[in-house]
């Protein structure tokens, strides 16, 4: 072993050999892509067009609240490859307003190419108006009461007596000035339509100045008292009328006129004439022979009918061959 030497033991590195011509045919493919590639991109005729984008305000400062209305959108001109801006839309653009730089009053904000973001290959040339006008105004928080709104009339002789809402105030938020104005916060209708007895509703609630808004979401609870009108009036010697009565049967009302109590406002009663209010006993299905029946009455939608004196009435039905 000694006598062998050292080189003869070192294996040889074997010798990478680079083909050039290796996977020629794809590599002339790839090459023929990009060249077919360039000549269509190349070839493209360079346009501009204009859009409608929208606007969008970032890192808006704490404690500010802006007057009025701000614009959406603004009109910007496009330009790149014929191709490309026919595959642009008006959602793949924005244009961007940094307003951490904002403090109360009156305020411009210069709006640049560079301020609107725009997919690769189009170019904004323009931005249309080029400067954007804000007000601003301090925030401020203050407590309003909250006035419930009620829809519909209770049943006749009835009325809407106490109206109450809970919470009955809300916290709003806005700019002072708009704050300084508000005087209430309104509810969503509560329906009292024909009603007898205490409505109850969980409705929501909301301003009417859009430059305001609740610090929180609210629903209240509205309670509202349907009571029974203050006022009565009677209206006597009213006839007694025989209805449904059966063929060849002929029928009499013991007494045959009788007196009926109204409820209602003062000015529901004075609409209300003697003729208007008719009784009746309803003989359906009833043969030869006398009857207790209970008279009803009717009368006009905006007046509760509160009894009938008396109550009952003796009806003698008879054959009309006797």
């Amino acid at each position: 072993m000694s006598g062998v030497s050292r080189t003869a033991l070192v294996p040889k590195k074997r010798m990478t050999t680079i083909w050039p011509f290796r996977h020629f045919g794809l590599k002339l493919l790839a090459v023929g892509l990009a060249l077919l590639l360039w000549m269509a991109v190349s070839g493209e005729e360079t346009v501009e067009r204009g859009l409608r984008v929208s606007l969008e305000l970032q890192q808006f400062p704490a404690g500010l609240e802006i007057q009025g209305e701000p614009p959406s959108t603004v009109d910007v001109r496009v330009r790149g490859a014929s191709g490309t801006l026919g595959r642009v839309s008006t959602a793949d653009i924005v244009a961007v307003l940094d307003l951490r730089a904002a403090r109360a009053g009156r305020r411009l904000f210069h709006l640049t190419p560079d301020q609107v973001r725009a997919p690769f290959g189009v170019e904004v040339v323009q931005v249309t108006p080029p400067t954007v006008a804000l007000v601003f105004e301090n925030s401020a928080t203050r407590q309003v009461p909250v006035v419930p709104a009620v829809d519909g009339k209770p049943a006749p002789g009835y009325v809407v007596g106490k109206i109450a809402a809970d919470p009955d105030k809300v916290d709003i938020v806005g700019p002072e000035s708009a704050i300084e104005r508000a005087a209430e916060a309104l509810t969503e209708p509560v329906s009292v339509e024909g009603a007898r007895d205490r409505v109850r509703a969980t409705v929501t609630v909301g301003l009417i100045d859009p430059a305001l808004r609740l610090k929180s979401a609210h629903a209240v609870t509205v309670t509202v008292q349907v009571l029974p009108a203050p006022l009565e009036r009677t209206v006597r010697n009213r006839p007694v009328h025989l209805r449904n009565l059966g063929p060849n049967l002929a029928a009499q009302a013991v007494p045959s006129v009788v007196a009926v109590g109204l409820r209602g406002t003062r000015d529901a009663l004075d609409l209300v004439e003697p003729d208007a209010v008719t009784v009746y006993v309803d003989l359906a299905g009833l043969g030869a022979g006398q009857y207790m029946l209970t008279g009803r009455a009717d009368v006009s939608r905006d007046v509760g009918i509160t009894h009938v004196e008396p109550a009952t009435v003796q009806v003698r039905i008879t054959s009309a061959k006797d």
